[in-house]
């Protein structure tokens, strides 16, 4: 059975918003380095989007972090599945996710990165949902505030599905 999908972002917007966050991030860094770690899966389509447009030279490394699994609900359990490659020490880090719901699992994630000396260390996120939130988590760069939905496109899945959608949609009932 096919999922009917309302539009709640479109294409142009989220591509309008990339732009916006790319143009800050290259003033913020002009003159310096950047490495963007991708939070894999979901932040794959918004990282590659972000790098292609930022002006300072850019540099990805990948993690991938669980806390959902195939639910639609955080566990609650934060994973490491897949490290960086890299050292990340005296290096300007931005942490690229596609959304922040809970804030449990980028908590987690920052505070493990910070006590490997990055020069800097910012958290980006294409989506937030502040309503969710139940651990305080500082977001450097946000796309958009989006209301308690759940979200596909743009990266974002069900089940590993709709991840290739250009927008953010709502799977309808």
């Amino acid at each position: 059975m096919e999922d009917k999908i309302r539009v709640l972002i479109s294409e142009e917007d989220v591509t309008k918003r990339i732009n916006e966050i790319a143009e800050q991030i290259s003033k913020d860094y002009e003159g310096e380095e950047v490495l963007l770690v991708c939070v894999l899966k979901g932040s794959v389509f918004f990282t590659t989007a972000l790098a292609s447009r930022i002006t300072v030279p850019v540099t990805l490394d990948f993690m991938q972090v669980s806390s959902y699994g195939n639910e639609t609900v955080s566990s609650g359990r934060v994973k490491i599945l897949k490290d960086l490659d890299d050292s990340i020490r005296d290096k300007n880090v931005i942490v690229v996710e596609d959304i922040i719901d809970s804030g449990r699992t980028l908590s987690h994630l920052m505070s493990f990165l910070s006590v490997r000396e990055p020069k800097s260390l910012k958290l980006c996120a294409l989506l937030d949902k502040p309503s969710r939130r139940e651990v305080p988590v500082d977001v450097d760069y946000i796309g958009m505030q989006i209301p308690d939905l759940f979200v596909v496109g743009y990266g974002l899945d069900y089940a590993q599905k709709y991840r290739n959608l250009p927008y953010i949609g709502v799977i309808e009932q």
